[in-house]
């Protein structure tokens, strides 16, 4: 008996001196990711299913690319024979095994909305090679960000049109989901729980567009946010759960939606110019064009 009870206190000291010895260490959150090019502004990220990632430009034609675990974004597309200007909106589209991107070829800053000429693009995940150039319709656009629907439809923003336009599964068209006036800058665009969501960068607005079972849009509906929001930028929505850059207010948030309201809880603030989020595993990755890198936020559990 005095051995069994001598082996219990033994065993309970070692418990409470080396307690990691019986628990599991948690993991660290990844480094930040600085693409190779300090001028590059990652305007927008994507991560594919791996945890890759792949950062686009505001001041190039080039796609960077990191593998999990590195810390540096490497050229990976280089788009300068198209002779165009900058790169906005990047995605993985997993199951197509694609990488999107919209590229703009020109763009005229001379007024308020501004003009260009935008062309969706498409590669090879894993290659880069090319698969699909499809400029958007209209004498002047912009190919800002895109989401893939439950459709499995890729649903793009025309920031100077206010538009939401869709590309159908094999289709070399698009087609206008919705024109409207309180749309003019949209910006982020994301499905929620089935629900199409929208913000627009020029009017700090965040909209809820109603879809019917034909895909045939209503009127936006406005929701009301707790705080003025700032130059809303890329938003993406992950386990349930929505996620904004606010350039304006240089931080990320958690929106949660009731009814017509949105509440913003900021995830990390003091960025310089975040533009792009993206979920992958229990890290946020934030694409900070200003501070020319992808920023790690560790999600809580």
């Amino acid at each position: 008996m005095k051995r069994a009870i001598a082996r219990l206190l033994a065993t309970a000291a070692l418990l409470a001196v080396s307690p990691a010895l019986f628990t599991e260490k948690a993991s660290a959150a990844p480094a930040d990711v600085t693409p190779t090019d300090p001028k590059a502004g990652p305007e927008s990220l994507a991560a594919g299913p791996d945890g890759t990632l792949y950062l686009g430009s505001i001041s190039s034609l080039v796609v960077s690319r990191a593998r999990p675990g590195e810390t540096v974004a490497r050229p990976f597309i280089d788009l300068s024979a198209d002779k165009g200007a900058f790169l906005l909106g990047v995605m993985v589209d997993a199951p197509t095994n694609s990488l999107w991107v919209c590229e703009m070829m020109n763009m005229d800053r001379s007024s308020p909305l501004l003009k260009g000429k935008g062309v969706l693009r498409s590669f090879d995940l894993n290659s880069g090679a090319h698969k699909l150039n499809l400029p958007l319709p209209g004498d002047t656009n912009i190919c800002n960000d895109f989401v893939i629907g439950p459709d499995k439809a890729l649903y793009l923003s025309d920031t100077s049109n206010g538009k939401v336009l869709r590309l159908k599964p094999g289709a070399n068209a698009f087609e206008t989901v919705i024109q409207n006036s309180s749309l003019y800058g949209i910006d982020g665009i994301t499905f929620l729980d089935g629900q199409l969501y929208v913000n627009t960068v020029w009017s700090n607005a965040l909209f809820r567009i109603p879809l019917d079972a034909a895909g045939k849009a209503g009127d936006p509906q406005q929701l009301l946010t707790n705080v003025l929001l700032k130059a809303p930028d890329g938003m993406r929505a992950a386990n349930g759960k929505l996620y904004l850059a606010e350039g304006g207010n240089h931080q990320v948030d958690l929106v949660t939606i009731k009814g017509d309201r949105a509440t913003i809880t900021p995830l990390k603030t003091g960025l310089n110019a975040p533009t792009a989020v993206e979920v992958h595993g229990d890290v946020l990755w934030v694409g900070d064009r200003g501070g020319a890198k992808a920023v790690a936020v560790q999600l809580k559990k």
